[in-house]
């Protein structure tokens, strides 16, 4: 009964974090790595700390108080959080688990110093890393002192910061207990940190040294400066030597101190090249081990390193899986870029998501960390088809265009191909071959295709209703062929392409001969055709209609579920308010933030949704609103044509000119609206595959094959195809995918990422900035000032007459929002982007890819967007 409160390191593995935590279970681990030396020690275990737990008065009581705090309210989790670190604290160890603890520091030496850990069981883990989260104690020395810090160690799990970061990463207090790890102290001559990738670019290629004198805590506490060494390929390839004026020391009778370091050391390197190159080598043989790259906390005792900790680096993004069959030639490098910075959706998107985007995108798409990406390393290296790609990435979003420069300019890392042709797919998923073929402007072309589209998804809604079981998932691969066909089809893809270049022109040659910027964004307002625009103008149509209602209003402010629309007509002018909201679902209920991804609600499904925007055009609109506002930007679009065709026929060969441009504003005025189409085609058939997907999860659910109809979300298209034809499921893989998914938030997604695993970022190469403003894309002409609102949640939203939207990125349901903003400023975009164009159709002045635009502008502050130039001014 004892011994099982006490471990000894040598006989633990990673199997056992249960038992010892995550540091005890990794640094077990590591001890048994050849060539790895770990300092001696045993880990205090779970049933300990449960035990202790256990004898905490209402512990029960204070842990359901802690789970229901928002975890932004700072001050309650302070308060809590104390309260139950004093009452452990309070509890005497018991004496058998003190004999257990003092037998085994018996083994090492009860009179010599020590390092007691906390190691929680929820820390080191692949997805959460837990650093720093709970407390470590150095220099410990004499039984007595060696249990109170134990007792510090295991209240340590409720310490402010570590109580945050499980509310965050959505983490149960009861399900995370308490191991301490009791390890020998080394007195090292230096000590620091090793990433075995660079933590910075994510580059796996490259390891990262940080160095410093005497105990690691002068470097993690921030006392100085380390110095920084950069490893590739078995060479120092960049250092930087800082000035280090102290260090920490143990003291001899327990403790530690800050001491100055003589100066004629200071700058001396705390390690030498050769140390570097050998303390990497160690590293990628422990990175090997742990099959992941490492955080590894390092001492020099001797001229020999003693690794004190390892735990994964949870904050890199995953590398691509290459494909299957090379389709990118046999180069080994590899250069993704990003598909949701072009769809404006760099969230993560569920397994089911992911792979049914796969199945009906128009090029190969490869997954990493809930994000898809493109593989466009052939068409880099190829010359024919390098300055296209560069050209077409460039135009929508020049950060990309200047990320994939920079990987360029290492010409060691793509090396040319020969020409052979086209160069593979098209990125995004729409090819231009063909595009350039002339079409008439004629608007006839548009109503075709759009007929087109209805029909065939008409057609799919009529076969589908009696499809079921295996049937159905042939039926859909099916579907999907014809999904693409409708995206393919060489007239759509024409007149797409007719809208962008007659943009183009219009925007190169009028700056040109009339030095005008960006003279397009006034001619294409409420041009015909755009259904993303007439979906936010419709929503000003349903504010009408609840306007004069104030019961409706009232019960409209209060709306909590989603049951709201069967309690309307109940309410004075309610049937019509109902009425007006489900026709504008029947039209566009199959939208939704985020919705290249099939999982994602929609809001048919989700209705409530669209209240805080349909009160807010209730507030701040008059009746007739969407007409006027319609009818004011077609005024507006017409003015300037006469404008711009009058001084154009002032210049010298001005006839010709005018004539080119008027020709040019027909025919973006004609295609443009059109740019929106293909879009609602593609979200309209993907409600009605989730719907039939969705009445097959509920079969699964009465057959008991799942508990939850939504857990189908969590797996692939294929894997779905096999659970409904063998009626089982893997629930620990649902789980690890729920899991992986939570974890996927936290990540960042590079526009631009190489097979090396680093994030290559780009730049905006421009000059004329004013010191300290906000670099962007200018996707919408004019100067708007206002108050920010930060809305990183449509239901969320609460705009005012005057308010300058920011947020992460517009896909198109965004739309209803714009009709009341000023401006728009996001940090995804380019200039063809929804967001970019919608913004263009309703005239707000927009910046879109300004970087951390939701972090750097706070809610409420005033800014200046100058949409014309590309840069945001926060205002003082």
């Amino acid at each position: 009964m004892i011994e099982r409160y006490v471990s000894d390191l040598q006989e633990v593995d990673e199997t056992q974090a249960a038992i010892v935590g995550g540091k005890g279970a990794h640094l077990g681990g590591l001890s048994r790595i050849e060539g790895t030396r770990v300092p001696g020690g045993f880990c205090v275990t779970t049933d300990a700390f449960r035990r202790i737990m256990a004898e905490v008065p209402s512990i029960d009581d204070r842990l359901d108080q802690l789970s229901r705090v928002n975890p932004d309210d700072r001050e309650a989790i302070r308060t809590l959080s104390a309260r139950i670190r004093r009452a452990i604290e309070g509890i005497a160890v018991p004496g058998d688990l003190a004999a257990a603890i003092t037998r085994a520091l018996a083994r090492f030496g009860e009179q010599a110093a020590y390092a007691v850990r906390s190691s929680a069981t929820a820390e080191d883990l692949p997805t959460a890393s837990f650093a720093g989260q709970q407390d470590t104690y150095l220099n410990v020395v004499g039984p007595a002192a060696i249990l109170q810090h134990v007792s510090r160690c295991w209240a340590s799990l409720f310490t402010e910061r570590a109580v945050t970061y499980r509310r965050r990463n959505g983490i149960d207090h009861r399900t995370v207990h308490m191991a301490v790890v009791v390890q020998q102290m080394v007195f090292p001559h230096a000590a620091g940190v090793l990433f075995t990738a660079d933590p910075v670019t994510g580059n796996r290629k490259v390891a990262t040294v940080d160095a410093g004198f005497g105990l690691g805590e002068a470097l993690v506490s921030g006392l100085v400066n380390p110095d920084v060494f950069r490893v590739r390929d078995g060479e120092v390839v960049a250092r930087a030597i800082a000035a280090k004026q102290r260090a920490v020391h143990p003291l001899p009778a327990g403790g530690t101190r800050e001491v100055a370091i003589d100066t004629r050391r200071q700058e001396r390197p705390a390690l030498t090249d050769a140390q570097v190159v050998r303390l990497v080598r160690l590293g990628r043989r422990i990175e090997a081990h742990f099959g992941r790259p490492q955080d590894i906390e390092w001492c020099l005792v001797d001229d020999e390193f003693r690794i004190v900790q390892s735990r994964p680096i949870t904050t890199l993004f995953p590398i691509p899986a290459p494909a299957p069959v090379p389709e990118t030639g046999d180069q080994e490098n590899r250069v993704y870029v990003s598909v949701g910075h072009g769809q404006m959706m760099t969230d993560p998107m569920k397994p089911l998501g992911i792979s049914v985007w796969q199945l009906t995108a128009m090029a190969p798409m490869r997954e990493a960390g809930g994000r898809l990406f493109v593989d466009v390393t052939r068409r880099l290296a190829s010359p024919a088809s390098r300055a296209g790609l560069l050209d077409a990435l460039g135009r929508g979003d020049p950060l990309i265009r200047d990320a994939l420069e920079t990987v360029l300019d290492r010409e060691d890392f793509v090396p040319s191909l020969p020409d052979t042709g086209p160069g593979g797919p098209p990125v995004g998923g729409v090819s231009a071959s063909g595009a350039s073929a002339p079409i008439e402007t004629d608007p006839a072309i548009v109503t075709e295709l759009i007929e087109r589209s209805q029909v065939s998804i008409a057609a799919l809604e009529r076969d589908i209703r009696t499809k079921t079981g295996p049937a159905l998932f042939d039926f859909l691969l099916e579907a999907f062929e014809e999904h693409k066909r409708v995206l393919g089809d060489p007239l759509n893809i024409q007149v797409i392409m007719a809208g962008m270049e007659a943009t183009w022109w219009l925007n190169d040659k009028l700056h040109e001969w009339l030095g005008e910027k960006n003279a397009a964004d006034t001619l294409t307002l409420s041009v015909p055709d755009n259904v993303t625009s007439e979906m936010g103008l419709a929503l000003l149509d349903v504010a009408d209609v609840i306007r004069p209602q104030p019961e409706v209003v009232a019960f409209l402010r209060g709306v909590e579920d989603e049951g709201f629309l069967d309690e309307l007509p109940k309410l004075a002018g309610g049937t019509e308010a109902r009425d007006a909201i489900e026709a504008y679902l029947d039209r566009y209920g199959m939208r939704c933030v985020g919705e290249i991804d099939i999982t994602r609600p929609r809001w048919r499904e989700r209705p409530s949704t669209l209240v805080p925007v349909i009160l807010d055009n209730v507030r701040n609109f008059g009746p007739g609103a969407a007409g006027r506002r319609f009818e004011q930007g077609r005024q507006k679009a017409r003015q300037k044509e006469q404008d711009v065709l009058s001084r154009l026929r002032a210049l010298p060969d001005g006839e010709r000119k005018a004539d080119e441009a008027k020709r040019m504003i027909d025919r973006v005025r004609t295609f443009i609206g059109y740019r929106e189409y293909p879009k609602y085609g593609i979200v309209s058939r993907y409600f009605v595959y989730k719907r039939a997907l969705l009445e097959e999860a509920e079969r699964l659910v009465r057959a008991d094959v799942l508990p939850e109809k939504e857990d189908i979300f969590y797996l692939t298209f294929q894997e779905l195809h096999d659970v409904v034809r063998s009626n089982h499921v893997d629930d620990q893989l649902i789980q690890q995918r729920k899991d992986a998914f939570r974890s996927y938030h936290a990540l960042t997604p590079p526009r631009v990422l190489t097979s090396d695993g680093e994030a290559v970022t780009g730049a905006y190469r421009r000059d004329g900035v004013p010191a300290g403003a906000l670099i962007g894309l200018p996707v919408s002409t004019g100067t708007v000032e206002g108050r920010a609102r930060v809305i990183l949640d449509m239901a969320e939203a609460d705009l005012e007459a005057g308010d300058i939207l920011v947020t992460t990125f517009t896909d198109p349901s965004w739309s209803p929002l714009f009709v009341g903003a000023a401006g728009l400023v996001t940090e995804v975009g380019g200039l063809m982007t929804h967001g970019a164009v919608i913004a263009r159709e309703y005239g707000l002045p927009a910046v879109v890819g300004v970087e951390q635009a939701t972090r750097l502008i706070r809610d409420g502050q005033r800014i200046r967007v100058h949409g014309t130039d590309g840069y945001v001014e926060i205002l003082p």
